[in-house]
C-alpha cells in the first residue's frame, strides 16, 4: 500500500516557529552572552571534579548518596562555585551530595550490596526503602489534594495535580514543571524526582473547573519541580484563560522558583523569554499581580545575571520578586549571612519573605538546626538591617497545621516557653491565638514539641486531626488507597 502524500507546509504551519537564542543588552549597554542548559547528573560527578583538576576524597561516598538523593546541577551553578574552597562552598553544598547525608550504616549497606553482586532490582529495593525512610511526603501533602465533590465524572473528581491546604490559594503542580534547572540538597519534594508519589496535573481543564467553583480562591501559585522550566506556550494556556471575568476572583498569580539562581538565561536569553516576559505583562495589565516567590539560600547566588534578570522580571513584566528559603546547617546559617543576603535583595529591589525551618524530610539530620538557634539567627539578623528588610517572616516551620512562626522564647508563670503562631492554617481562626510550646532546646520541629503550663495536647490538634481523617476518607474512595 502506498503511503499518502504528506502535505509538509500544511504540517509546519502548527508548529511554533523556531527562534534561536540571543544574547541580552542590560539597560546600560552590558552585553550577557546567552550559555545554552547544559545539565549533568549522576554519572557526571567524577567528570565533573575531574574538570576542575580535583581528587575529592568522598567521591565515592558521593556517588552512592546521589542515588538515594536526585542529583542535577547545569554549567551556569557550576560555574558560581567557589572551586579552590569546595568543600566549604555554599552552593557546593548546596547541589552536590554530602556523604553526611546518609548514615556510614546506609552507605555501607549499599556499597556491600554491591560488592557481593546483587542484582540492579535488589539494590533498587534497597534504595527505595532508605528513601522510604527519609518521610519523604511530609506535612500530609496527600491530604491537600482537592476534590469535585459534587460530580458523576469519576475521573476528573481526583486532581492529582493541585493542592489547597489554605482557603485563598490553590497550588498546581504542571505535568511541564516536574523537575528543577538543577536540584537542592535539602529538596523536600526530592521523592518526585525519583519518580515516587508525584503531583502532577496533565492540562489546565481541571485547574480552570476547579477554580470557577471555588470563588473563595484568590491566589494562583504555580510550583513544581519548577514551573519556570515550562515554555512560554505551555505558561499561556494556563494563565491567559484566567484574564476571563469567570475568574475575577482570582488576583494573584504567584511563580515558585529558583530560576533566577540556577538558570536566569530563562528569563533574559532563551528563545522563548520575550514572550515569557510579555505574557507576564499582559496578565499584569490585565489586573492580575504577578509574584516571583523566588528562592535564595546565600548572598552569593546574587550574581549579576541574575540580578539582571530580577531586573527585567520587575521592570518588563511588572512582577513583585518575594524571596524564601530555608535555614540549614552548612549554607546559611549565620546571621551575618541572612543580613547581606537580605540587603542586596533590598538595594536590588526584592522583598525579603520567609525564613523557613528545614522541614523534616530528606536527609534532615545533616542539615537540621535547633528551634533555638534558628530563633537566634532570625533575631540577630534583623537587628543587623534596617526595617526595609523586616518583612521577612520566621523562623516558621511549614507543616501539617499550617505555617507556624517561633515568635520568641519567654518566661511566662515560672515556666520557659516557645511562642508561636500560626501565619498561615488550615482553619484561618487559628491565625488569630497565640500558643505555648515548652521550651525544648534539643526540639527541630513541631512534633518534637509538648504544650506549656501542663496542657494535654495544642488548641489546634484535635480539629485538625477531624481535618486530615476527613481528607484520608475522600483519598480512600478516589484514590483507592487505604
Amino acid at each position: 500500500m502506498n503511503n499518502p502524500k504528506i502535505n509538509i507546509e500544511k504540517l509546519t504551519a502548527f508548529k511554533n516557529p523556531f527562534e534561536t537564542p540571543k544574547d541580552w543588552v542590560t539597560p546600560t549597554g552590558k552585553v550577557i552572552k546567552h550559555k545554552p542548559f547544559k545539565k549533568y547528573l549522576r554519572s557526571d560527578i567524577p567528570g565533573i571534579f575531574n574538570a576542575q583538576g580535583i581528587n575529592d576524597p568522598y567521591l565515592e561516598d558521593r556517588k552512592i548518596v546521589a542515588q538515594v538523593f536526585p542529583f542535577k546541577i547545569n554549567q551556569f551553578t557550576i560555574d558560581q562555585i567557589n572551586w579552590k574552597n569546595y568543600l566549604e562552598d555554599p552552593i557546593f553544598k548546596l547541589t552536590f551530595p554530602q556523604p553526611e547525608m546518609l548514615s556510614r550504616e546506609e552507605i555501607d549497606g549499599i556499597k556491600q550490596l554491591k560488592e557481593s553482586g546483587a542484582s540492579r532490582e535488589t539494590i533498587a529495593e534497597h534504595i527505595s526503602d532508605i528513601r522510604s525512610a527519609k518521610n519523604p511526603a511530609p506535612a500530609n501533602q496527600a491530604a491537600n489534594r482537592p476534590v469535585f465533590e459534587e460530580n458523576d465524572d469519576a475521573d476528573i473528581s481526583a486532581i492529582d495535580g493541585l493542592q489547597h491546604k489554605y482557603p485563598k490559594i490553590v497550588l498546581m503542580f504542571h505535568k511541564n514543571a516536574q523537575t528543577c534547572h538543577a536540584y537542592c540538597t535539602y529538596c523536600f519534594r526530592f521523592n518526585q524526582f525519583v519518580g515516587k508519589d508525584k503531583f502532577l496535573e496533565d492540562d489546565s481543564v481541571r485547574l480552570h473547573r476547579y477554580l470557577k467553583e471555588h470563588p473563595e480562591v484568590t491566589d494562583l501559585l504555580m510550583t513544581g519541580g519548577d514551573p519556570a522550566t515550562m515554555k512560554s506556550d505551555v505558561w499561556r494556556d494556563v494563565l491567559e484563560p484566567l484574564l476571563q471575568p469567570e475568574f475575577d476572583h482570582i488576583k494573584n498569580i504567584r511563580i515558585g522558583t529558583k530560576a533566577l539562581t540556577y538558570h536566569p538565561y530563562r528569563f533574559l536569553t532563551e528563545p522563548d523569554a520575550d514572550d515569557l516576559i510579555s505574557l507576564f505583562k499582559q496578565m499584569k495589565e490585565g489586573g492580575k499581580h504577578i509574584a516571583v516567590m523566588a528562592h535564595f539560600s546565600h548572598w552569593q547566588e546574587l550574581n549579576p545575571i541574575t540580578l539582571e534578570a530580577a531586573r527585567r522580571l520587575r521592570e518588563e513584566a511588572g512582577a513583585v520578586i518575594r524571596t524564601q528559603a530555608p535555614l540549614m546547617k552548612g549554607i546559611n546559617d549565620s546571621a551575618e549571612v541572612w543580613a547581606k543576603m537580605w540587603q542586596i535583595q533590598v538595594q536590588n529591589g526584592l522583598i525579603p519573605y520567609y525564613m523557613f525551618i528545614a522541614r523534616d524530610t530528606g536527609a534532615q539530620e545533616y542539615f537540621e538546626v535547633t528551634l533555638d538557634h534558628a530563633l537566634d539567627v532570625y533575631s540577630k539578623a534583623r537587628q543587623l538591617m534596617s526595617g526595609l528588610a523586616h518583612t521577612a517572616r520566621g523562623p516558621s516551620m511549614s507543616c501539617g497545621p499550617g505555617k507556624v512562626c517561633i515568635l520568641g522564647q519567654e518566661n511566662v508563670a515560672g515556666e520557659e516557653v516557645f511562642v508561636c503562631k500560626f501565619l498561615q492554617a488550615r482553619n484561618p481562626e487559628w491565625c488569630k491565638r497565640v500558643f505555648f510550646a515548652k521550651h525544648d532546646p534539643k526540639a527541630t520541629w513541631l512534633d518534637q514539641l509538648v504544650p506549656a503550663f501542663g496542657e494535654k495536647e495544642f488548641f489546634f490538634e484535635q480539629e485538625y486531626n477531624d481535618i486530615v481523617n476527613k481528607k484520608k476518607t475522600y483519598a480512600k474512595e478516589l484514590y483507592q488507597v487505604s
